[in-house]
């Protein structure tokens, strides 16, 4: 007996008409859904009451879309900051975050808002750059209809600061695009500047956006990615206990580099392996008071800080920078102090002002070209004290109550005298066991493990760089992960710096860790590093990446991490027998899938 299936289960539409329907409005916002629905509610009366001449005028509410590209949270948290309050003036609006974006669709935007951060050698944010490579390729398309606005966030301590702004910027432009704004180029301070920019570019949006219509009742569903609330901030930190205070490198090694460990007993901060860590510091006391010494200041004397008048010596070991220079403090400080010396520096074409800030820090700038300038005019040039971000490397599943950091040591020596990094040393030398540190966490989406946990990783990492492979290895050891891990790891010597040596040998025995090629790069006259050992490997690397493998890189984004990715390239170009710009592009498409993925500084 055959049963008829009911007609009215049975779709009035053709499935390949459906499928056109379904793929055109796949990406469609909520407010263009409701539109649609209203057009198609209107064209089936307009035909059946036979108006054949009259079209129906629907509006349809123009949409912002905001883009955030970020690395650390900042162009995420600004993003936000600007989504309510388009959602307060009633302007529809949509943020998603740059990793999420379908990028290929994006001449159909009409208002755009880019917020992205640099990284590494002015480079866009790990998940902004498939966004990046398409604007940039031949087969990017023409944005004659777009209208947009971009807000770029950067560290003037960079030469190249705020370059991926500036680079989305001129492209959109060069695409057809129309400027709403001026490009922002914001400093680590940058609070202020975008509380002008959001007034400024709402009041503008609103100008150009179609309101909703009252009479239109739908919801408008907040579709942004959430950001992972925690209790505590960057501007909220908890105050913690430091632990374990360890250094992990031999008497011979180079490096001082420090295992971490702060208690997180009774705060219920949660972090995941790929997070980072943000750790507030202080000034070292030696540093701010040689740095009076050589103004003549006795420290006393009364600056103005966020409103409030505090002793200069509190200000300088509390609030401001003095471990990184920056071209502008040289500029203006050469003002101040009417210096010969620093002024023929500024002035000299030939010579790079970038490269004389970054070797010379401030309290020798100074002592280089005394003056005597004011204690305001001295806070005046000086930027705020900002955190250091570091990679977590603990799993919270082992740890429950502990965060730890690998933290490399900055120390270096300028005319015979001692300096050293501003967060290092406190961490290293000016803080005892049992003290406070102020710490906050600093979520990460864009360097996560597979969910999948029989899914197959390579970890690609140099010095410090192997941090959140340790993490990821506690996590996969807890879940009893049965996919296979593959480490690459390098530093100068074996002897010296092999960091977590114990650890790794435990996870090779016990069959956690299925393989982990070491170079070191001093222990023999010809250097060797981890992408001459990814090459070397290449044919097995590759047959990985064919099984569904995901890739992770963490280290230097200036070398190591340009380094690794040609390598890469070359041996998807030779094992997989496509031509050079295939590789580049089956990694960018790798990117896209997260399976790619790169925590790099």
């Amino acid at each position: 007996m055959t049963t008829k299936v009911p007609v009215k289960n049975i779709p009035p539409i053709e499935a390949e008409k459906l499928s056109h329907v379904q793929s055109a409005t796949d990406d469609c916002t909520v407010v263009q859904l409701a539109w649609l629905s209203g057009y198609f509610w209107g064209k089936m009366h307009q035909e059946k009451n036979n108006y054949s001449n009259t079209k129906l005028k629907l509006t349809q509410p123009q949409s912002v879309t905001i883009i955030s590209a970020s690395q650390t949270g900042n162009a995420r948290n600004l993003a936000e900051k600007l989504r309510i309050e388009c959602l307060t003036e009633k302007l529809n609006v949509n943020h998603i975050h740059a990793c999420d974006y379908k990028f290929k669709h994006i001449s159909r935007e009409r208002l755009l808002v880019l917020i992205t951060c640099t990284q590494g050698n002015g480079e866009p944010p790990e998940e902004a750059i498939a966004l990046y490579r398409f604007l940039i390729s031949k087969n990017a398309p023409a944005m004659h209809s777009l209208a947009f606005s971009v807000f770029g966030l950067g560290d003037s301590s960079y030469e190249l600061f705020s370059q991926a702004g500036k680079d989305f910027d001129k492209r959109l432009a060069e695409l057809g695009g129309e400027r709403l704004l001026d490009r922002v180029d914001a400093d680590i301070e940058y609070s202020e500047q975008a509380q002008a920019w959001r007034a400024q570019l709402i009041q503008i949006l609103k100008k150009r956006v179609l309101l909703a219509s009252d009479q239109i009742d739908y919801e408008i569903k907040d579709n942004t990615n959430k950001i992972n609330c925690i209790t505590y901030t960057k501007h909220e930190p908890l105050k913690a206990r430091l632990l374990v205070n360890q250094k992990i490198t031999g008497r011979g090694s180079e490096k001082d580099v420090r295992h971490i460990e702060i208690d997180l007993m009774h705060s219920n901060l949660r972090y995941t392996p790929g997070d980072a860590l943000g750790v507030w510091f202080e000034n070292n006391t030696l540093l701010v008071q040689e740095l009076l010494e050589l103004l003549s200041f006795t420290g006393k004397e009364l600056v103005s800080v966020k409103g409030e008048n505090i002793p200069i010596a509190e200000a300088l070991k509390k609030h401001f920078e003095l471990t990184v220079n920056t071209p502008k403090i040289v500029e203006n400080y050469a003002k101040l102090s009417k210096s010969e010396i620093l002024l023929k520096q500024v002035n000299n074409k030939n010579t790079s002002l970038q490269k004389y800030a970054q070797n010379t820090p401030i309290v020798d700038m100074i002592r280089f070209s005394k003056s005597q300038i004011s204690a305001e005019e001295l806070i005046s040039i000086l930027r705020p004290c900002t955190p250091r971000l570091y990679s977590i490397s603990s799993s919270q599943e082992e740890n429950e109550n502990e965060v730890h950091i690998t933290v490399n040591v900055v120390r270096f020596r300028i005319d015979g005298r001692d300096r050293a990094g501003g967060a290092s040393s406190y961490l290293a030398d000016h803080l005892s066991i049992g003290d406070e540190v102020r710490i906050f966490i600093e979520k990460n989406d864009n360097f996560r493990l597979p969910e999948n946990p029989q899914t197959p990783i390579i970890m690609i990492g140099a010095g410090t760089g192997i941090a959140p492979f340790r993490a990821f290895m506690q996590q996969r050891d807890c879940e009893e992960s049965t996919g296979k891990n593959w480490l690459f790891f390098g530093n100068p010597r074996f002897t010296e710096d092999f960091l977590y040596q114990i650890e790794w040998q435990r996870y090779i025995k016990d069959g956690l860790l299925t393989r982990i090629d070491l170079s070191w790069s001093r222990d023999q006259s010809q250097k060797i590093y981890v992408q001459d050992k990814i090459r070397a490997n290449g044919k097995e690397v590759w047959s990985w990446i064919k099984n569904g493998a995901h890739l992770y890189v963490c280290g230097a984004a200036h070398y190591m991490a340009k380094d690794v990715e040609k390598a890469l390239i070359e041996i998807i170009t030779k094992f997989g027998s496509m031509g050079a710009a295939e590789a580049s592009d089956l990694l960018s498409d790798l990117r896209i899938q997260r399976r790619y993925q790169r925590d790099i500084y």
